[in-house]
């Protein structure tokens, strides 16, 4: 069964090479034996930079079952999936991750592709993205301030007044 799965998340990944404005990572959301979310990577199309196979998987579930939790659930993907994608996995309960590809396959594939055209020059690569995401806020390479806590405070503390 879970060759299946990952076949049905490879060939999502597959359907990016007609597909302009897509990339070759492909997911499903899997629970209770059924598929019940898929996702390609259309960032490229859809202007937007998290819209990962994965992320519009997880999209797709929830759209689907009308929830925002799909605890228990697994998640095949054609590619390991970087921190943005296992962070919204953790976030919304994923319970085991099934990838094809690995990290490195990817790193030699946008390496591959820039050489053709530099726009798909990745910033960061996954390992180091995944160092900087681990990292405490001040420690970051990315330049972080905290403003106006107190004021942020007093929102949360009014919306647990009013909704609770």
């Amino acid at each position: 069964m879970h060759e299946t799965f990952m076949a049905r998340a490879i060939a999502i990944a597959r359907e990016s090479i007609d597909s302009p404005g897509t990339l070759p990572y492909g997911a499903v959301v899997v629970r209770d034996g059924e598929i019940i979310g898929e996702g390609l990577n259309r960032a490229e199309a859809n202007c937007d930079p998290t819209s990962h196979g994965e992320i519009d998987a997880i999209r797709d579930a929830c759209a689907r079952l009308s929830v925002t939790s799909l605890t228990g659930a697994d998640l095949y993907a054609s590619g390991e999936p970087c921190s943005m994608c296992v962070a919204a996995m953790y976030q919304v309960g994923i319970a085991r991750l099934f990838y094809a590809g690995a990290a490195a396959d990817s790193a030699a594939f946008f390496a591959r592709l820039s050489e053709h055209d530099p726009k798909w020059a990745r910033a960061m690569s996954n390992q180091e993205l995944r160092a900087q995401v681990g990292l405490p806020i001040e420690q970051r390479s990315m330049a972080a301030e905290q403003m106006m806590a107190k004021d942020m405070v007093a929102v949360f503390d009014e919306f647990i007044a009013r909704h609770t």
